[in-house]
């Protein structure tokens, strides 16, 4: 109970308290989410092998080896796609085409995201062909097993002819065929939904005279670049910090597991052994795939328990998830078909939690990273989509989940506050306690405890609404960052982006000056905040004005220049969640408010705002 060898306020004690396990909590938070810098990897491009084709267990528990099949890059994604016979899918929500060669998709656009802000003229680009710069396709197939070779099945180098349908919509399904030649006729039907969810169905007619056996496998293929730099990467290094997991996502049925980049086992896929692979046992609920900040690739197979394999290639720079399910025998004359899903597309919380609901995706929407809390950050988010639907603007929607926030700590606020209006209250007591007891600091703690417990005070209630804050802090920001929602989601005036940094700047007098804010490498850019981050600094400001400023010097000045500081520090995260400090700090000011007065207190905010220039002028 002292500070500086003298008893203080306890309500300055609480609000230090206070500022100190904030400021821990940025410390501990840029120590652990520090800014990444991503070096490209170089290669080969001119020797890359995109065969694309997965090895799956065969007869006997062997694994079969697969031979390497050498493209020549193509200069652009354009030429890529010309140098392959293809047919276009289509519908409101996605465009793109597939490949006859080797029947892939791995060409796919969403046309409800826009790669900058408010302007049309670019969607986000998903998929991209093999031997383009940035693959990034899916393959399905079988692979051999028994007395079966690579000859006898589809790979990706086979060209499949059109059956039925020449445009792929989700009215219109395209059935490929291709003859092998020896007795085995292979057929693929692709289906798509409204939304981003494909369906593959795979037939095998074995009009042999002999019993085959085949195991079918779908397969995600991506070039390093493109998995260092997809999913709005980019997006996200303007905030500088990374809260997000980005890699292999996979749900066995019963758990769900995350594998970032960096710990996918690697392959040199120019050797026949396949060692270090990772392969986790899962049940027909489950699913594998890449998942990002905003987009995500999945394979789900139906009906059947299958191998979830994750990989890199060292020497061909790729990144690979892989379902293989189980090998499967075709009596001659009869026939195999198999079944599977796949969703390649934006990860918007309405539509994956349907596939989960409705389509029994096994937990398809923890595919969003919820984080550590996400107990908390779950039905936050889900509390905060209900509004933004309700309302019909993000914006309003933070700051009717932070009126509802506030609501439901309401009780242990009033408690706090009331706590403190009471210590204030106790103030001539203490006066005279420290007059009685002089230097005797045992003395004086030991009077002191009596006294709050014969008036029933508690001086750490003030503490515990502070504590609760700082799990929804990060269960919120987690939810800003990486949510799709509030992408491109504009507010009011100038703030067309919440999940950016409010764009307008102090440097050019927020557009008033006729010269541009600094950049994000500029030195100056600490300085360069927005409207909104100085509103969260006023109000923190005004919030610490309903009580005195503390008499010790030291303490007066911590107090005097944490707002400011606060300001600055902050100003550089999402405007969503520099909203939220603004609702709240208003509203903690006007329960606080309330409160003291009901209690009697009377807060003197003029006085305290202008003490220190009284003090300076006397």
């Amino acid at each position: 109970y002292y500070l500086g060898g003298k008893m203080q306020d306890d309500n300055n004690k609480n609000m230090i308290l206070a500022s100190v396990l904030s400021m821990l909590v940025l410390l501990t938070w840029f120590y652990f989410f520090p800014q990444e810098e991503y070096k490209p990897v170089t290669t080969d491009q001119n020797s890359i092998s995109d065969n694309g084709i997965a090895s799956a267990p065969s007869a006997g528990n062997s694994v079969a080896s697969v031979p390497s099949i050498a493209t020549t890059t193509a200069e652009t994604r354009e030429i890529a796609l010309e140098k392959t016979k293809r047919i276009e899918i289509k519908s409101n929500r996605i465009s793109g085409s597939l490949s006859l060669t080797g029947a892939r998709i791995d060409d796919l656009k969403l046309l409800d995201y826009n790669v900058k802000l408010n302007d049309t003229s670019e969607k986000v680009t998903l998929l991209s062909p093999a031997g383009g710069p940035s693959a990034y396709y899916i393959l399905h197939g079988f692979s051999p097993a028994g007395s079966l070779d690579f000859d006898d099945v589809p790979t990706a180098t086979t060209v499949w002819s059109v059956e039925n349908g020449s445009i792929l919509t989700p009215n219109s399904p395209v059935l490929l065929k291709w003859d092998n030649k020896n007795g085995l006729i292979f057929y693929r039907e692709i289906s798509v939904d409204n939304d981003y969810m494909f369906t593959i169905t795979q037939t095998v007619k074995n009009n042999t005279n002999s019993n085959i056996a085949l195991a079918p496998y779908g397969l995600i293929a991506q070039k390093g670049p493109i998995a260092r730099a997809a999913y709005g990467r980019q997006e996200s290094s303007k905030n500088g910090v990374y809260i997000l997991h980005e890699g292999i996502v996979l749900q066995t049925g019963s758990s769900l597991e995350e594998i970032d980049y960096s710990d996918m086992p690697d392959e040199d896929f120019s050797s026949s052994e396949r060692a270090n692979l990772k392969i986790i046992d899962s049940n027909k609920e489950g699913w594998i795939g890449f998942t990002g900040k905003y987009w995500m690739t999945t394979l789900i197979p139906d009906n059947s328990a299958f191998k979830a394999v994750s990989k890199y290639s060292e020497t061909a720079d790729r990144y690979q998830a892989e379902a293989r399910q189980e090998t499967r025998q075709v009596l001659a004359g009869q026939t195999l078909k198999v079944q599977s899903r796949l969703f390649a597309g934006a990860k918007e919380y309405g539509t994956i939690k349907q596939y989960g609901e409705d389509e029994g995706v096994t937990d398809f929407v923890d595919s969003i990273d919820w984080g550590m809390f996400f107990f908390i950050t779950k039905p936050m988010f889900a509390l905060l989509h209900f509004l933004n639907g309700l309302i019909g603007n993000m914006g309003w929607a933070i700051i009717a989940l932070t009126l509802i926030i506030k609501t439901i700590l309401f009780p242990l606020a009033y408690k706090s506050f009331v706590s403190m209006a009471r210590m204030k209250e106790l103030q001539p007591e203490m006066e005279k306690l420290k007059e009685k007891h002089g230097e005797d600091r045992q003395a004086m703690q030991k009077a002191t405890m009596e006294m709050y417990r014969t008036k029933k005070v508690n001086p750490a209630a003030g503490c515990l609404p502070i504590l609760l804050q700082i799990p929804i802090f990060f269960s919120l920001y987690k939810v800003i960052f990486v949510t799709l929602e509030l992408r491109h989601a504009p507010f009011i005036g100038w703030l067309k982006d919440l999940s950016v940094p409010d764009p307008s700047s102090l440097l050019n007098l927020f557009g008033l000056m006729p010269w541009d804010a600094p950049g994000p490498n500029s030195f100056f850019v600490i300085l360069s905040i927005g409207v909104w981050p100085i509103l969260m600094g006023i109000t923190m400001w005004l919030q610490q004005k309903l009580n005195p400023s503390p008499t010790d010097k030291t303490q007066a000045m911590i107090f005097a220049w944490m707002p400011w500081v606060f300001m600055f520090m902050l100003g550089g995260f999402a405007s969503g969640l520099v909203i939220y400090w603004v609702a709240n700090n208003t509203l903690t000011f006007i329960q606080q408010y309330t409160i003291m007065r009901s209690q009697g207190v009377n807060p003197d905010i003029l006085g305290n705002m202008f003490k220190r220039f009284k003090k300076e002028k006397t």
